[in-house]
Order: C-alpha cells, then structure tokens, then sequence
C-alpha cells in the first residue's frame, strides 16, 4: 500500500497498520490459550487414566492371593505388568522431550514458576526436524511409537487380536486437505508454536496411558471370568486294595468330588499331610501285622462360595497271614505274668517252612502248641515267619489280678458258730480263666466286742487259722473281726498286698 504525501493522511494509515497488527496478536494469544487449555485437560485426563490403572494393577495383585482366582492370576498378571512397564517408558520418554522443548524455548525460573517462550515457532522445528540444524527428535518419536505399540501387542495373541485394529496409539501422520499424506515431523512439530507441540506431546501421552488402561482392564477381564462352581461335593477316597498280606504296599488316594485349583484342597491321610497334585493325595504304607485296620483321612477345602470346609473318611482294610499262619488264643487276648500262658500256632506252608520268634516274652514248646512265658507288664510280639513271608501279632502282657480275702463262705456277716469252726483262711481268684493260686503270707487281725473289752490285736502268719483260736472262742454274737494289711503271693512268687475284710458276728 502507498503512503499519502499529506502528514495527516500519512498519520491515519500508520495508525490503521498498527491496529490491524494488534488485532493479529489477539488472536494469536487466544489462540496460544486454547492450546493451554486443550494440554492441561489432557494432563488432568492422563492422571485420572493412571489412577484407574493403578487400582486394576492392586487388583490383580490381590487376585494373585485369591485361591479362587490364583491359577489365571498367574497368567494374566504379569503381562498386565509387561505393559505396565513399557507405558511407564515411554511415559518418560516422552517427559523428557517437553522438558527440551522448553528448553529450546530459552525455558527459565521466575518467581520459582517455569516461564518460556510459548509462541516461538524455531523451537518445535529444531528439535524434531531433521533437516540441516535439526536434532531429529521426530523421526525418533515416530519409530518409538511404532515400537510401543508392536510390543503390547506382541504379549499375548488374544490381546494382539483384540486391540491390533483399533490400537489407541497411531504414529501415522493426519491426512492434508487436498488428500494426501504428510510426514510426520512435518505434520505436527514443523512451524508450530511451543505451547501447541506441548499439547501434541501430551495427546501421545494420553495415547500410551489409554492404550495401557485397556490392556490391563482386558487382563483383568481374563481372571475375572473365572467362576468356582460345584454342583455336589464330597470325598472320593480310593486304595489299591482292602486286603493284603505283610509287607505289601497299600496306597490311599483322596480329593473332593467336584475339583476345582480354586478349591485348593489340603489333604491329611494317617494323620500326616500329603502332597496336592491336580486336587488329590497320595499316601503309601507297608502294611504289617494281621486284622482289620483303618487309616483316617481328613479333607479341608473351599466351596463354591470360598467358605472353608472339612470333610472326613476312613480308609477299611484287612492284613491277612501269609500261608495260612494263625495264632488262637486258648485262654484270652492277654498274657499274664507268673502263669503259663498256653497258645496254638497254625502255619499252611508246613513247619519245614516256618519259624517262630518273640519279643516281650519267651516261647517254650514246637510246631503249633507253644506255651508263653511272660514277666514285664506292656506288649509282646509273636512273629511268624512261613514261607518267607513274615506276619507280627501284638499281644497285651498284664499281671494277675489281685485275689480277695475269704473266711469261710466269705462275706462281711457270719454267724458266731461258723465263724469259731473256721480253720483256714483262703485268697480267691474271682472270674479269672487260668488256674493260678495265691497263698496268704500274713495279716494284722483285731478283735472287738463285748467278750474283749479293748481292742485285741493278732497276727496271722499263713492260711491256718490255729494262732488265732483262742481269740476266736472268745468271739460271740456283735463281735467284730477286722483282718488288715494282708499279704499274699501268687505264681509269680512276688508278695503283694490285698484288701482285707471286716466280719460281724449275729
């Protein structure tokens, strides 16, 4: 435009140059504050995604602890990390390139407050162009971005499959108005403003933290369809067999009837506990002895709903006797010491073939009629050995029990003529199957009544009643006779003390 010559006409187009100047720079600012606002809502939206990342992120950990969902939480929780870790990466990387940016903006503290230029249009043009003066940060964004996305992808098939069409994160350049494509540099660094290439910097953020978001969301959907259900429940407890011979193996196997990993049973069989493998229990013994048996099994477990559970079994089997080899008690289940205690062994194999040990006692006799001898209270053990096969047979060794103390037909009432007439004094073994004696050793017997006055006191040295006659004539109808501290001795030949008796004549 052509100046006037005239000073005032001269005056008003300057005048109108520099308002058509100022109007540029409004706009300009407005639009630098768009910019602002469109990078501070895409900050704020790239916490809220980290934040909704981070409670899936616990989520999954708490999952990995959950023994309903443990076994899918192993699967899937470390590849929601794997793409944890590389949002983290490029997160950073991308931090670092808006702090050069601002730097390349002549970026200074004021006040404690980050201040640059953020309209200057070199800045974006130099440091991601790759022209003469260029640093190339471009070229290098466009190809970490292309990475990032060929490895979330490259964790899992079923997530490459989900996401590989619609992938959050695209470093493709935007398509021109007349149809054609840019580079990316060009298309978004070259010529712009600081603020603008700020907020391009935090739409890719935004980008990467969207797309981990939604990857870690699917992994969580992939653990959280796993659902525990039993219709019925129960223990399944199976064996090898319910009759062995000695020294042969029995295995038990329990578990729950409607296995899930989530039930995550715990198994004890025979008291102890056992490995868990594919929800059930192995327990092995070498079976010994001869009879029925039975081994406990206890199962804890969670139900359907996670509540706790215990159930319980028990395992029946019978230890038969290798080639027929028997023991029968002639007497009772028991030995008793100071008496023969006579038993009869039967062997199948024929006793060419069979031997005959024992602890706990001694054997005395052959073939098949033994007679056991006995001295310590606790347990012995026969063992029978036919054909080459061993069977053990466990046996209870107890004292004889005591006797009791009897004057005539016994009894604590006696009539006063009975009892003068009386000559011996006896120790009787009451409901007891062997012919085992006790003889009386001594006693202190006292005499009280109308006859004696003072208590008289006598002593008995064996069963014949003779050194107590005297005191025995005396007695009459209301005499009382007390026999104490009586000492017996059995088969045994050791001396115990029994209990007395006090007699009241009528």
């Amino acid at each position: 435009m052509a100046l006037p010559k005239e000073p005032r006409q001269k005056m008003i187009n300057l005048m109108y140059l520099v308002l058509t100047a100022l109007l540029a720079m409004n706009v300009s600012s407005e639009i630098l504050n768009a910019f602002k606002v469109v990078d501070k809502s895409l900050i704020n939206s790239n916490l809220n995604l980290t934040n909704a990342s981070s409670t899936l992120y616990k989520s999954l950990e708490e999952k990995l602890t959950d023994p309903k969902s443990a076994e899918m939480a192993k699967v899937w929780q470390p590849k929601a990390e794997q793409a944890h870790k590389l949002a983290d990466e490029m997160d950073a990387y991308l931090n670092d390139l808006k702090k050069e940016l601002k730097v390349e903006s002549g970026l200074a503290l004021v006040d404690g407050k980050e201040t640059f230029k953020e309209d200057n249009l070199d800045a974006a043009t130099r440091l991601f162009g790759d022209g003469e003066h260029g640093k190339k940060k471009g070229p290098e964004l466009k190809q970490k971005l292309e990475d990032f996305k060929k490895a979330i992808l490259a964790i899992d098939p079923e997530i490459k499959e989900k996401f590989e069409q619609n992938f959050p994160v695209d470093a493709s350049p935007p398509i021109g108005q007349d149809g054609t494509k840019k580079d990316f540099t060009n298309a978004y660094f070259h010529m712009t403003p600081t603020v603008a290439a700020l907020t391009i910097l935090s739409k890719f953020q935004n980008n990467i933290k969207n797309a981990e978001n939604q990857v870690a969301s699917f992994c969580h959907s992939k653990i959280g369809e796993v659902k525990v259900r039993f219709d019925k429940f129960g223990v399944l407890v199976g064996q090898s067999s319910n009759y062995l011979m000695p020294g042969q193996e029995l295995e038990v196997t329990a578990g729950v009837g409607a296995y899930s990993s989530a039930a995550a049973p715990q198994i004890s069989i025979g008291g102890s506990s056992v490995a868990v493998i594919d929800g059930k229990g192995t327990y092995k013994t070498t079976v010994s002895g001869a009879g029925s048996r039975s081994i406990p099994v206890t199962i804890h477990y969670k139900d359907q709903n996670g509540v706790d559970q215990t159930a319980t079994s028990e395992v029946k089997y019978v230890v038969g006797t290798p080639g027929g080899a028997a023991i029968m008690l002639d007497k009772m289940n028991v030995f008793y010491i100071g008496v023969p205690n006579p038993i009869t062994i039967s062997s199948g194999t024929g006793w060419d073939k069979t031997t005959v040990s024992m602890t706990g006692g001694t054997l005395s006799g052959s073939n098949g009629n033994r007679v056991v001898s006995v001295s310590t209270p606790g347990k012995a053990t026969i063992n029978v050995t036919a054909d080459g096969k061993t069977s053990s047979f466990e046996f209870r060794v107890k004292e004889i029990p005591n006797p009791v103390f009897k004057v005539g037909p016994g009894g604590t009432r006696m009539a006063s003529v009975a009892f003068k007439n009386q000559q011996f004094c006896r120790a009787d073994l009451e409901n007891f199957d062997f012919d085992a004696r006790f003889s009386v050793v001594s006693a202190t017997v006292y005499f009280s009544g109308a006859n004696f006055g003072n208590v008289q006191t006598a002593t008995l040295t064996g069963n014949n009643l003779s050194s107590l006659s005297a005191y025995m004539q005396r007695c009459g109808p209301g005499s009382a006779i007390t026999f104490d501290n009586v000492k017996v001795q059995g088969p045994d030949g050791k001396q115990r003390t029994i209990q007395g008796v006090g007699i009241v004549l009528y």
